[in-house]
């Protein structure tokens, strides 16, 4: 259970504190055997249905660089990337994806993760050759939570993009930031994270104590990965930074131009978790895609864990407008390590959508606030107010 007392608040209105309080009521068993050292989030492998249409999507309007392709897979990188790839196309019968991917800091950590993963009665196929090209020897494991997750050190480097600015666009996506992934019980996802060597950096919490999404990271950001509460395991996003605020702008504007702001599912807009900049942006298949920038470093030992109260309607965007119920509702599907979408479990603990929006449909609810909602902003996303 929460305990506000042992937590600063602070000016801005989120709490802080020096570890997450967050207790699993059902912890995965944590293993004996070391965990590999993750380095960061490196690529996701999706499946699309209409490659020809998601090449559109990622490369003629986001902007994204295709390092080599063929008939049934495209292999794309972001400016700043110097291994071969940040996202694999690949195309197939049901939108999923196919593989959560991380980089290790040695061969050996391929060792500790078959190990690790054994330990835990999980699934796991290593390939000396890889599972995609541009990446040699690779450990997948169907994880206890259900999520496809790839470990890899070995990778072709291919030429980074930061010096060809002939070839930039005015909404560059310069690295592959983070995943963000479904789950019914975020407490236990979290506690097997940790045992991955993640550290919590912010999370949603009411004063019952339950947790509605945590942010973990291993590189020096707010997060390599985040643990969304919802039915899963499911795909909530893939996200790219950018430099600036005005190339997510440039987007939109791009969007808006090409006659295709029905890609535009969210924002633009700023966090309150994470402080970034973001727009939300669905593919031709329904992956959501973020775009992210301006976050903050994290890397320091003693990094401060923030809590946001999950009545707080600045914490999921800072300028108090409303998500828009598909941003709660949907997400992608994920497969085992034979192709097949991997059975959804609904979750159990109260939803952040149903909490914030209420019964009534009303965009938000604010605890203890005294002052109405103002008449304007009733009903934004009111049950049928939407047509």
């Amino acid at each position: 259970m929460t305990r506000r007392e042992d937590m600063t608040l602070t000016s801005s209105g989120y709490f802080v504190s020096q570890e997450a309080p967050i207790a699993a009521a059902n912890p995965i068993p944590r293993p004996a055997a070391a965990p590999p050292d993750i380095l960061r989030c490196a690529y996701m492998e999706l499946v699309v249905t209409d490659l020809a249409a998601s090449r559109a999507f990622y490369v003629d309007v986001l902007g994204l660089y295709v390092t080599e392709e063929d008939d049934t897979t495209i292999y794309l990188r972001s400016t700043e990337e110097f291994i071969h790839h940040n996202l694999v196309l690949r195309t197939g019968p049901v939108a999923a994806v196919a593989a959560f991917s991380y980089r290790v800091r040695s061969p050996e950590d391929l060792e500790r993760a078959v190990a690790f993963f054994t330990e835990l009665g999980c699934r796991v196929e290593r390939r000396p050759e890889g599972f995609v090209k541009g990446i040699g020897d690779s450990v997948r494991v169907e994880d206890p939570l259900g999520f496809p997750y790839e470990f890899f050190h070995q990778a072709d480097h291919v030429e980074r993009m930061s010096w060809r600015y002939d070839l930039h666009v005015p909404g560059e996506l310069v690295r592959l930031d983070h995943f963000n992934q479904v789950t019914p019980d975020v407490p236990r996802a979290v506690s097997y994270m940790q045992s991955l060597g993640f550290r919590v950096t912010e999370d949603i919490q009411d004063e019952e104590g339950t947790v509605y999404a945590a942010w973990m990271r291993r590189k020096p950001t707010v997060h390599d990965t985040a643990m969304t509460g919802g039915d899963g395991p499911r795909m909530h996003h893939v996200c790219f930074a950018t430099h600036e605020k005005h190339n997510i702008l440039a987007i939109c504007d791009k969007l808006g131009a090409l006659r295709r702001s029905d890609a535009i599912e969210r924002g633009p807009g700023r966090h309150g978790v994470s402080n970034a900049f973001y727009l939300y942006l669905r593919d031709p298949d329904g992956h959501r895609v973020e775009v992210y920038t301006q976050d903050y470093y994290t890397g320091d030992p003693d990094n401060p864990v923030i809590t946001w109260d999950v009545h707080d309607n600045q914490r999921r965007d800072w300028w108090g407008n409303p998500v828009v119920p598909s941003w709660y509702t949907d997400a992608s599907l994920v497969l085992d390590l034979d192709g097949n979408p991997q059975p959804v479990r609904a979750r159990t603990d109260a939803s952040e959508m149903a909490v914030t929006i209420g019964a009534d449909g009303f965009s938000y609810t604010r605890r203890d606030d005294d002052e109405a909602m103002p008449e304007w902003k009733q009903g934004e996303y009111k049950l049928g107010h939407q047509l």
